[in-house]
C-alpha cells in the first residue's frame, strides 16, 4: 500500500469505531458561550466605532480651530531697507 492508502485505512478504522458518548448539557453549553463570545466581539467593535467616531470628530474641532493648513504670521518683521 501506499502512505496515502494507509493514512485512508488508520481513518477508516478511526471511523468505524464506535464514537465515546458526549456529556449531558455539552450543545447548551457551546451555545452559551458562542452567545458569550457573540457579545463580546460586538460590544468590542461597537466601542472601536465609537473611539474612530471621536477621535474623527476631535480632529475636525482641532483642525477648524488650529488651521493647520494656513502659514503662521511671521514672529518678526523683514528688515527695513529704506529709501
Amino acid at each position: 500500500m501506499s502512505r496515502y492508502g494507509d493514512k485512508e485505512a488508520a481513518v477508516r478504522r478511526l471511523l468505524d469505531t464506535p464514537h465515546p458518548p458526549l456529556p449531558p448539557g455539552l450543545g447548551a453549553d457551546a451555545a452559551a458561550r458562542g452567545a458569550r463570545v457573540r457579545r463580546r466581539e460586538r460590544a468590542l467593535r461597537r466601542t472601536g466605532a465609537v473611539l474612530a467616531a471621536l477621535a474623527a470628530l476631535g480632529f475636525a474641532v482641532w483642525a477648524a480651530e488650529a488651521r493647520p493648513w494656513e502659514v503662521p504670521p511671521a514672529a518678526t518683521t523683514p528688515p527695513f531697507a529704506g529709501p
